[in-house]
């Protein structure tokens, strides 16, 4: 599933092409791609008929279009497992959900291969003095948001007595924090994912929070992570950090800091990789 960086890299690249246009038409190709917009397809279509884009957001994984008219509005992408905004030529017209065409010829394509994903419009409301859709106001800020509050977070999680690695995963803890960096940021923190967060001190809590910024900052700059096709850019293009990850899907290979043989365990129907020397299982 796409993590914050890689849905950061489509958000400004629909900032850099979409902003300001406004939507010509609209046509929905899977009804599965517009389930949660309670109304349906038709209204979906009558609602973005005209509209035009005034700005784009994104808090986590969610991403949105905000949109011009009498009330606020957004238009919400959910990217789900394999989810795509696309400018161009779609690769595989089996996969489009939606297109919408724009008043300078652009087409916006969302591909979903698995179906997981869709679109919705909702009302923005305000939360904490900034205006979000209505469905990502529980969602905590994440990292890169200007405002997020480290040490606030780090006083959350000092009261939660489960696994570190559960409370990073957590988007109303902490938003934009996926499998894949969570391990990174643990591994660069030298803490074990499986760790109580109340049994952290909260020196090593912001060294964390810190490591998963630094960690996503660093994707952010190569494009996000692509493992397959499944993740790419708003022109198709793939991100290449995946090349320099440090612990997720290293099982088997030695730690680059300290030779150890990395590990890999199963945590909440996923995986966990990790390095047994610099980041120790807690004792049971």
């Amino acid at each position: 599933m796409p993590e914050l960086p890689e849905v950061e890299v489509v958000r400004r690249g629909l900032a850099a092409h979409v902003v300001g246009r406004t939507i010509t038409a609209v046509r929905v190709h899977h009804p599965r791609a517009v389930r949660r917009h309670e109304a349906g397809p038709a209204d979906l279509t009558a609602r973005l008929l005209d509209m035009t884009i005034t700005g784009t957001g994104r808090r986590g994984k969610y991403l949105w279009l905000t949109l011009g008219g009498e009330t606020a509005e957004a238009l919400v992408v959910h990217l789900g497992m394999s989810g795509q905004m696309l400018l161009g030529p779609v690769p595989n017209e089996n996969h489009l959900r939606i297109a919408a065409l724009l008043d300078d010829g652009t087409t916006v394509s969302f591909v979903d291969q698995r179906t997981f994903g869709g679109w919705m419009i909702a009302d923005l409301v305000t939360v904490d003095g900034t205006d979000v859709p209505a469905p990502v106001a529980h969602i905590a800020r994440d990292p890169l948001d200007p405002l997020f509050d480290r040490d606030a977070v780090v006083k959350v999680l000092r009261r939660k007595h489960s696994e570190i690695k559960r409370q990073l995963l957590d988007q109303t803890v902490v938003s934009g924090i996926g499998n894949i960096y969570a391990d990174e940021a643990l591994w660069r923190a030298k803490i074990n994912g499986a760790r109580l967060a109340s049994g952290i001190s909260k020196a090593k809590l912001a060294e964390l929070l810190d490591a998963a910024t630094a960690v996503m900052t660093d994707a952010l700059g190569q494009g996000g992570t692509s493992f397959d096709s499944l993740y790419v850019n708003v022109n198709g293009e793939s991100g290449y950090f995946d090349r320099s990850l440090d612990a997720y899907g290293r099982e088997g290979e030695p730690c680059r800091r300290c030779g150890a043989i990395m590990r890999r365990d199963k945590f909440m129907n996923r995986s966990s990789f990790y390095c047994p020397r610099c980041q120790p299982r807690p004792r049971a």
